[in-house]
């Protein structure tokens, strides 16, 4: 069979398959899964071209760590032939553990269970059906390989998951500001000491490329209607898991039912085999397809978030850069009690609140270091003509209330 493949991608052109087991794990019904992921979670229904998904980015990461890695060989990095398919088969499977809706169901359909854990897991399982060829990617993931440039490469503060994330989200959605210079950045990559650097000449792409990332976060990953409708989804979920725990019966694709009706910890996954195999069949189509069916549901709250989600009738929701007052959410809490005529305790479906915050650059652990000509390396936010890399090293922290707009309009004439 022939494995030498080329995938048409919409950002970066023809991509190639050289490897054979590259080409066996993109076959793989556990890498297929991602197909079934978009890669935005509810963002299309802010912008509706970004219907992309993980699929097309872990697919689009392995490109640009393949470019990467040519260009590091090029400047005589040595690279060997295993370290260079590891290298592809981590990045391409970085993102194989997350779960239907990506980030926004993270943490309300499987508590404290991070996707870099169940990427882990299901990275070990294929490892064990592929007769132990992916050792050496796994322990680049987990950052255990010697030559530590290689995690670098596949999770930092500049790594081929980020660049490919803002190019692809930027092209999908058309939110032009998150445009990068990928090709200068990549050719500006190279190692001192066992470490990323990127070369001075390079340093205004990469203050292109921290500005960008700020920009997307707010108006993109955060986008106040898409915190809206993450929150909603959240909400319908952890509605659906506290019936489904009282006995209620709430109809879902047996998979989902799985996750539903109890709280399953990282032990479990660990312990119990069946249980990574059933996560393995959950993607978004199980949610959409639960949602559809509790439109219908006699619980009134499951109800009501499910056809707003499918109608596209989101909370109106309000960012400030103060606190919230006490006394204001129990107002809105009472209001919403009172207008849906459901117990006070039950209101907190139908209402969220908390902070968003973003992170441009935290150079605390991970940093972008630059070569400069003299052959010194400094960390990019001590660069003394960059002033804007300064800022952007600040967290911005906001804070948000979302509610049904009639309680919300209602809470204004107040």
């Amino acid at each position: 069979m022939n494995k030498k493949k080329i995938f048409n991608d919409p950002v970066y052109g023809f991509i190639n398959i050289n490897s054979d087991l590259v080409f066996d794990i993109i076959e793989h019904p556990v890498f297929q899964r991602l197909r079934r992921i978009k890669q935005l979670g509810l963002t299309d229904l802010i912008y509706p071209g970004a219907l992309h998904t993980r699929f097309h980015h872990a697919i689009g990461a392995m490109h640009l760590m393949t470019k990467a890695l040519d260009s590091l060989r090029g400047k005589g990095v040595d690279i060997s032939t295993e370290e260079y398919e590891a290298a592809q088969v981590a990045i391409l499977l970085h993102d194989v553990g997350h779960g239907p809706f990506s980030h926004a169901l993270e943490f309300s359909l499987l508590p404290s269970i991070n996707h870099e854990s169940l990427s882990y897991l299901l990275m070990k399982r294929l490892n064990a059906e592929f007769d132990g060829q992916l050792e050496m990617a796994l322990r680049m993931f987990r950052d255990s390989y010697e030559r530590r440039f290689f995690h670098q490469l596949v999770s930092s503060q500049l790594d081929m998951d980020r660049l490919d994330y803002l190019k692809r989200d930027s092209f999908f959605t058309g939110v032009s500001e998150g445009t990068i210079g990928l090709e200068r950045i990549i050719s500006m990559l190279n190692i001192v000491d066992d470490a990323v650097v990127i070369e001075e000449k390079g340093i205004y792409s990469i203050e292109n490329f921290l500005n960008a990332r700020r920009l997307m976060y707010w108006q993109v990953y955060l986008h106040k209607t898409s915190v809206s409708a993450e929150k909603m989804i959240i909400n319908a979920i952890l509605r659906a898991k506290e019936l489904a725990a009282s006995g209620r019966d709430v109809p879902a694709s047996q998979a989902l039912k799985t996750f539903l009706a109890q709280n399953i910890t990282l032990e479990d996954f660990q312990q119990d085999r069946s249980l990574l195999n059933t996560f393995g069949q959950l993607d978004d189509y199980d949610i959409w397809g639960a949602i559809k069916l509790w439109q219908d549901h006699p619980d009134k709250i499951l109800s009501y978030l499910s056809k707003a989600l499918l109608n596209r009738e989101l909370f109106k929701i309000k960012l400030s850069n103060d606190p919230l007052r006490k006394q204001e959410i129990e107002s809105l809490r009472a209001q919403i009690a009172d207008q849906y005529r459901i117990r006070r305790a039950d209101s907190r479906f139908l209402f969220s609140h908390g902070e968003v915050t973003n992170k441009a650059y935290i150079a605390e652990g991970s940093t972008i270091n630059i070569l400069k000509k003299n052959g010194k390396v400094t960390d990019i936010s001590e660069a003394v003509d960059l002033p804007n890399i300064k800022a952007i090293s600040k967290i911005v922290k906001k804070h948000y209330l979302c509610c049904p707009k009639n309680v919300y309009l209602s809470h204004l004439k107040k």
